[in-house]
């Protein structure tokens, strides 16, 4: 072999060995790649690992939480100035409840009575409100008015003592809170001589009805409409 045929032999070995290292250099490059997103996936999987085991403590203080409040005795008592911001929330849920059964009629969000009107109603004697509360939590309120038509032409002058608003919170539901609401409202009806207790219900609700129907409320006198 000639010097010139040995030379090119060499040159050639040698690009090929630099094309060789490249190749090494791109899949030691792709081999660190591959390590880093198998690592991201380990963390990813430990992340979703605390994740679940924080879902499962909540879910078990939750439970928790669920159990303490079952366990709870809720009282009923007079209405005061505090209960107000846990009131206008329960006002909210009523008007919402009202809202999606006639929409053409309620607005939504909206609360019956502002603060400044609790404040006027929770003062005034002949318009009791009572809440069922809870570690100062407010779970129910009943608003209360009362009624009585003296001298007229053709009503007698029975005292009346109407129930305007009666609401129960929603995660409170189905524990007998509105039964508690109701039956010191009955107690206070008797205790100040009333004859007889009241309100409105509307046909867009038919849990209130039925459930105002289970305490033995009947239909008194019936508002009918027709839409034009």
């Amino acid at each position: 072999m000639d010097e010139q045929n040995r030379t090119a032999i060499i040159y050639d070995a040698q690009r090929k060995m630099l094309a060789a290292n490249y190749e090494m250099a791109e899949i030691r490059s792709l081999l660190n790649e591959l390590m880093a997103l198998e690592e991201m996936e380990e963390v990813i999987e430990r992340a979703n690992s605390y994740i679940a085991e924080a879902e499962l403590r909540i879910s078990r203080q939750n439970l928790a939480a669920s159990i303490d409040t079952d366990t709870v005795e809720p009282r009923v008592r007079r209405a005061e100035l505090k209960d107000i911001p846990g009131i206008l929330n329960l006002l909210v849920q009523v008007d919402m409840v009202h809202h999606n059964g006639r929409p053409d009629l309620f607005k939504g969000p909206a609360t019956k009575y502002n603060e400044w009107e609790l404040n006027k109603l929770l003062s005034d004697p002949g318009t009791p409100v009572f809440v069922c509360v809870d570690g100062g939590k407010v779970l129910g309120h009943a608003f209360c008015i009362h009624k009585q038509e003296l001298d007229d032409n053709i009503l007698t002058d029975i005292k009346t003592l109407y129930i305007d608003d009666i609401c129960v919170e929603e995660s409170m539901r189905g524990k007998h809170i509105g039964k508690m609401l109701y039956e010191y409202v009955l107690s206070y009806a008797k205790e100040n001589d009333y004859y007889n207790i009241t309100l409105n219900v509307w046909t867009c609700n038919p849990g209130a009805m039925k459930f105002y129907e289970s305490l033995g409320f009947l239909p008194q006198k019936i508002g009918m409409e027709k839409i034009i």
